[in-house]
């Protein structure tokens, strides 16, 4: 299985993060690269069979950079330690809510949908269609079949106190006072593996779809 290779490099670059190593294992990095999008280009042709927006997209369009962009003083490492896509109306920076593949080691494989650190003015137009559609968005969030793919159900970032325009006795402020709204599962090394991962991933994600089209509801036509 091809995919035990992208698993060994990845643990190989989770122990020896820095430029020289990258660069003496570079061929490697690149079948590995390749492996992994030969996994988007098959979750990504799944998921354009039900959900139009994300038609025309290649793998290239929706594939991370394994560099790291953001790194601090305290973050010696030049690269990120998992290979990820986001499958977004756009391509993977779009500012819009959508679908998420990482591959990583150890148990930290993950897919995911919905919306990840939105700027303030997109976070504002999804708290006003919450705030305004409330019966909507709990039957979406609390849908049997989401959570059966995703059992920890809708996550993210929280503010400590009411957003601003809402008070302490706003309706549903639990859920407001959040700064992402995401679903995520994880999966083990052996999952990953299977011949059927790449089906299963598009399965999951597609019990997530009623909620990206929520969220997106807001991001784009408000």
């Amino acid at each position: 299985m091809e995919r035990a290779f992208l698993l060994d490099f990845l643990r190989n670059l989770a122990a020896n993060n820095h430029k020289a190593w990258m660069d003496e294992h570079r061929a490697d990095y690149h079948r590995a690269r390749a492996i992994y999008t030969a996994l988007v280009a098959e979750v990504l042709a799944g998921l354009q069979q039900f959900e139009p927006e994300l038609r025309g997209l290649t793998p290239t369009d929706v594939m991370f950079r394994i560099n790291k962009n953001d790194r601090s003083q305290r973050d010696p490492e030049p690269y990120k330690r998992r290979m990820g896509a986001g499958m977004k109306r756009g391509g993977r920076h779009a500012a819009c809510a959508g679908y998420f593949m990482a591959v990583q080691p150890e148990g930290h494989t993950w897919m995911g949908a919905g919306i990840w650190k939105p700027d303030t003015a997109n976070l504002t137009r999804v708290r006003q269609e919450i705030h305004y559609n409330g019966a909507e968005f709990h039957a979406l969030r609390e849908a049997p079949k989401l959570h059966h793919h995703f059992p920890a159900g809708l996550q993210g970032e929280r503010l400590q106190r009411p957003p601003r325009g809402y008070g302490q006795h706003t309706p549903d402020l639990e859920w407001l006072r959040l700064k992402e709204f995401t679903v995520a599962q994880t999966f083990s090394d052996s999952d990953v593996l299977r011949s059927d991962f790449a089906a299963r991933v598009v399965t999951g994600l597609r019990a997530a779809q009623p909620l990206v089209q929520f969220l997106n509801q807001a991001l784009l036509e408000g």
